[in-house]
């Protein structure tokens, strides 16, 4: 998007055209076209998520949500169940990033995303710019907790 200014130089007002662009594509200064991750989160996630919400249901209080085999864009729920935040830990796949849910012994519903050290570059990268796609189908979660094995409330 092109901007006309005066500047003054040289004793006399001059014409300048400059561009104006946000530091992002979909900064509406930019005239940027707002993009999907192209994240696939699949209807299971969310049926999961509102059995946790459920305050009549004790069967399921975490959900570990993760790439389907063989795809790079549909996550699915790969583990779920009872036990709290350190049961979710230990469910934890290794090499393989994870998204996923729980609910914490106060009540309240808290997110994550996880990667193991093993995990390689590339899928680290990709999880990344899926996160906020995955996590925002868990709707009513209050926050983020730094998941990892052993975590513990």
């Amino acid at each position: 998007k092109l901007q006309t200014q005066f500047l003054f130089h040289k004793d006399k007002f001059v014409e300048t055209r400059i561009m104006i662009a946000g530091t992002l594509q979909t900064d509406p200064r930019s005239g940027g076209i707002k993009r999907s991750s192209g994240v696939q989160v699949l209807p299971s996630v969310a049926e999961i998520w509102e059995k946790i919400r459920d305050n009549n249901d004790a069967s399921v209080d975490w959900l570990i949500a993760g790439y389907k085999d063989g795809s790079k864009t549909d996550i699915t729920v790969i583990a779920s169940g009872a036990g709290g935040p350190t049961a979710c830990a230990a469910a934890l796949p290794d090499g393989e990033p994870a998204f996923g849910g729980c609910r914490m012994s106060n009540g309240r519903f808290q997110g994550f995303y996880y990667v193991s050290e093993i995990t390689s570059p590339m899928k680290k990268g990709r999880a990344s710019m899926h996160k906020n796609g995955v996590l925002n189908v868990m709707e009513g979660r209050d926050g983020e907790i730094d998941m990892k094995p052993g975590f513990t409330e």
